[in-house]
């Protein structure tokens, strides 16, 4: 399944869906979402990942990347996350920076 990621501003949160497979191919744009949710100033990025069905090591730097970007006032939530995806955030540690949560209820 082919990548996607979608930005939606509500008000000072930022949520972006993602969806299919987040790899080194994808990584780019996935970066530049990141970026543009980051030039809103938001208090809170939420990533809603129940569709991501993939996430390679560059899908996991750009994650690191919105943490480094975004700065420790804003916090980043990963929601809906599953199988894999979760595997590799728990492997790499990653979980311990955000709130993973099943559900999001902003």
């Amino acid at each position: 399944m082919a990548f996607d990621a979608k930005l939606v501003m509500k008000d000072t949160v930022a949520m972006i869906t993602l969806s299919g497979s987040l790899d080194a191919a994808s990584a780019s744009r996935f970066k530049e979402v990141i970026e543009q949710a980051a030039g809103q100033s938001p208090t809170k990025l939420v990533l809603l990942m129940s569709d991501l069905e993939f996430l390679a090591s560059a899908g996991l730097r750009v994650l690191i990347f919105a943490k480094q970007k975004m700065g420790a006032k804003v916090d980043i939530y990963v929601v809906g996350s599953q199988g894999p995806v979760l595997g590799t955030l728990e492997m790499s540690g990653f979980h311990h920076s955000v709130y993973i949560q099943d559900t999001y209820i902003g």
